[in-house]
């Protein structure tokens, strides 16, 4: 079909399989710390805190201004110059999580800043603070908010894993290379490539969607 030499994409499949296994760990991994700090930072952007409104915006501007293989490049040949070194695997998943982070941060403001400001001016006049008012009122409601723009980011996470060849991580990218480079058949083995991603991918939006149905739900 179509001319394809499955014999070697089913011959190859277990490495590529391993190397998705790495895709997988590194991406949740990244997801974790992105999801955590993008939290995080999102909240600093709407806390009216200046120091911390002026941090979330400078490292938002970093992270989504500049591209994420300079990113990984900076993080995995630069930081040992100052002292800190990091394997591969660890500096990927530093690289995309912070990376996630910028965008995720944004995806929490704009659904806090969403909400009617209407809900702040009561949660106030009851004698909330405004710690109190964005994390038990603000903070709830954005959640659901956030989710199908969250979706689209955690699957671009995983398909920017690819990057992470550039440091030679065992990854499914790279592991392709390296199967190109010995089987001389890359349109074979970037076909099955895509397919693995694809896989992971519905997957991860399925997941996230039920995970939205279910917060709509019990909203």
């Amino acid at each position: 079909m179509f001319g394809l030499k499955w014999g070697i994409i089913w011959a190859n499949l277990p490495f590529l399989l391993q190397g998705a296994v790495v895709t997988i760990e590194v991406s949740a991994l990244a997801i974790v710390l992105g999801l955590l700090l993008g939290a995080i930072l999102g909240l600093f952007s709407v806390s009216h805190v200046k120091p911390l409104m002026v941090f979330s915006w400078a490292y938002v501007q970093f992270f989504r201004g500049s591209p994420l293989l300079v990113q990984i490049l900076l993080i995995y040949f630069g930081l040992p110059g100052i002292g800190i070194s990091l394997s591969a695997f660890w500096a990927g998943v530093l690289a995309l999580g912070l990376n996630s982070a910028g965008f995720q941060a944004e995806l929490v403001r704009g659904g806090i800043e969403s909400i009617d400001h209407g809900q702040v001016d009561a949660a106030t006049s009851i004698g909330l603070s405004r710690v109190q008012t964005l994390l038990l009122i603000l903070a709830p409601q954005a959640v659901r908010r956030i989710i199908p723009g969250l979706t689209n980011e955690l699957t671009a996470l995983v398909k920017s894993s690819s990057l992470l060849a550039s440091i030679a991580i065992f990854e499914l990218t790279h592991a392709g290379q390296a199967v190109i480079a010995r089987t001389y058949a890359p349109f074979e083995i970037y076909i099955a490539i895509a397919l693995l991603y694809l896989v992971m991918v519905v997957v991860l939006s399925h997941g996230t969607r039920l995970l939205e149905h279910r917060v709509l739900v019990n909203y």
